[in-house]
């Protein structure tokens, strides 16, 4: 399994140019660390987040699926690959599923219905329910009341055809087109609509609305095993619904995702389901794995392990245009507006305290100027609207120090001073280049996570452009102090983290 460290992706920087000089001066100056001196500009902090992966990280990878296939992988392959230790078992029956489609509505209005209960329509009418003092009111298009019902409500239309249910939230879907049946119910002082339908017609809405139908059959069919497993197995509403009809559960749009090779996938695997030890399982799948997936209790932190449900790598996930993302940049002001309620004083940087194998944040911390809130991947992946845990969080926080006053002229009662030992961070040039160079306006601040001795870049701006103005080594604690030749606007760089633009001068 491989395995992630902390990146480092800082280094040295490569550019033309004489390295000799005041340049060599300015560089080799940049590690010594002196007090900010008296008036120095505030540090500022800013975050950067890059990342891998899109969704919760468990089962299958929905884009390593379509990577598999384009390999000429079969998706019994598939499906072993990412539901470990599983087979495929196949149902003897067809049951029902119920999806909720509209909850807390004032009124609930379709067409092409042949029954309400037991009263007969016309497929060609919109009927509307609405609530009463004495129940259920079912009126027709003219308005007129034809029937009053406790509820609930079991509306069919006729063999093989479709209800179309108006105004239905769902993404993708304004009036829905629905096979079964639609129970209308009382919720609260307002109805709710759910969708009785076969578990094979319920799939079939779903395989497009979660992979897109021109993905070659294997990755459809995978798709399909998953959608039909993970509807058997799972049920989000208690004794009303199963399934929502969006990614709470698995996006379901109705006869809008049927096409026809989508059917055909849901077709070639009619009844077959995933099992481990014979029986049905939870078949989590989601968008992108970044390259692996992740054990159970690592995503839904506090979970309880799942043996088919463990972190494998995914070679071809790489298909996904959100196998790798980001640099995203926050200020420290957005920062604290993100992380409200989670910082304690003023935000200063996040700590990663365990991930898990592939590798997403597990658990972090909070790091504030009045203390430590501690977190999971979880709840910073909801705070900054990342596409997933698997991501690393760098801050730089830079400020300014003014150049310190001038030293005196060697004389006879000042010796100059002895040359540099070695390691001396100056260089080892003469006493009045040191000085020189110690006598710059500097930036200095410190980068979290960092490795020490790894490159740090000062870009200056210049127009709407920043260029490269000097380069530095990091030191022990993330520490950085670097010379710059004079005022004007720069920021800090490290890996793909950037620092602040502070203005020296």
């Amino acid at each position: 399994m491989t395995t992630y460290p902390e990146p480092s992706t800082a280094t040295r920087p490569r550019f033309g140019g004489s390295r000799h000089g005041v340049r060599t001066i300015l560089l080799t100056a940049a590690v010594a660390l002196l007090a900010l001196a008296p008036g120095a500009q505030a540090a500022k902090t800013r975050l950067t987040i890059t990342g891998a992966g899109f969704g919760h990280g468990i089962g299958m990878s929905q884009y390593g699926a379509y990577g598999f296939s384009l390999h000429l992988k079969a998706y019994p392959e598939i499906l072993a690959h990412y539901y470990t230790g599983t087979t495929l078992g196949q149902l003897s029956a067809n049951p029902e599923v119920k999806v909720l489609l509209q909850g807390s509505k004032r009124s609930i209005a379709f067409t092409g219905a042949l029954s309400a209960g037991d009263q007969s329509l016309d497929p060609a009418q919109t009927y509307t329910v609405r609530r009463s003092a004495a129940g259920m009111v079912i009126r027709d298009g003219s308005g007129q009341s034809i029937g009053t019902t406790p509820g609930p409500l079991r509306v069919d239309a006729a063999v093989g055809q479709p209800l179309k249910l108006m105004g239905v939230s769902v993404p993708g879907v304004r009036d829905g087109l629905y096979r079964g049946s639609l129970l209308i119910s009382p919720s609260g002082s307002k109805l709710m609509a759910v969708n009785a339908l076969d578990l094979e017609d319920y799939v079939r809405g779903v395989v497009s609305a979660e992979s897109p139908s021109g993905w070659p059959a294997e990755a459809l069919k995978s798709q399909a095993v998953a959608a039909r497993t993970y509807a058997l197995t799972t049920h989000a509403g208690g004794a009303l619904f199963d399934q929502f009809a969006d990614t709470r559960s698995q996006v379901y749009r109705g006869v809008a995702a049927e096409t026809p090779t989508t059917d055909a996938a849901v077709a070639a695997t009619a009844g077959q389901v995933v099992t481990f030890d014979g029986q049905p399982v939870t078949t989590y799948f989601f968008s992108t794995s970044g390259g692996e997936t992740e054990d159970v209790e690592n995503s839904f932190v506090g979970s309880t392990p799942k043996p088919w449900l463990k972190a494998v790598d995914d070679p071809f996930d790489d298909v996904s245009p959100k196998h790798r993302w980001g640099p995203f940049r926050f200020t420290q002001s957005q920062v604290q507006s993100k992380l409200r309620g989670l910082v304690l004083g003023r935000f200063k940087r996040i700590r990663v305290v365990q991930r898990g194998v592939s590798p997403r944040v597990v658990r972090a911390q909070v790091i504030g100027t009045r203390g430590v809130t501690d977190v999971t991947g979880p709840q910073l992946r909801k705070a900054f609207g990342l596409f997933d845990t698997w991501a690393y969080f760098t801050t730089i926080t830079t400020g300014t120090s003014r150049p310190a006053p001038a030293s005196p002229p060697a004389t006879a009662t000042t010796p100059a001073p002895a040359p540099a030992p070695a390691g001396d961070p100056t260089g080892g040039t003469t006493p009045a280049v040191r000085a020189a160079a110690l006598r710059a306006p500097r930036l200095r601040g410190t980068i979290a996570p960092a490795t020490p001795g790894k490159w740090v870049r000062v870009q200056r701006l210049q127009g709407t452009a920043w260029v490269l103005a000097a380069d530095a080594v990091v030191g022990h604690g993330g520490r950085y102090s670097v010379a710059v030749p004079g005022p004007g606007v720069y920021r800090v760089v490290y890996g793909e983290a950037t620092g602040a633009a502070v203005r020296v001068g």
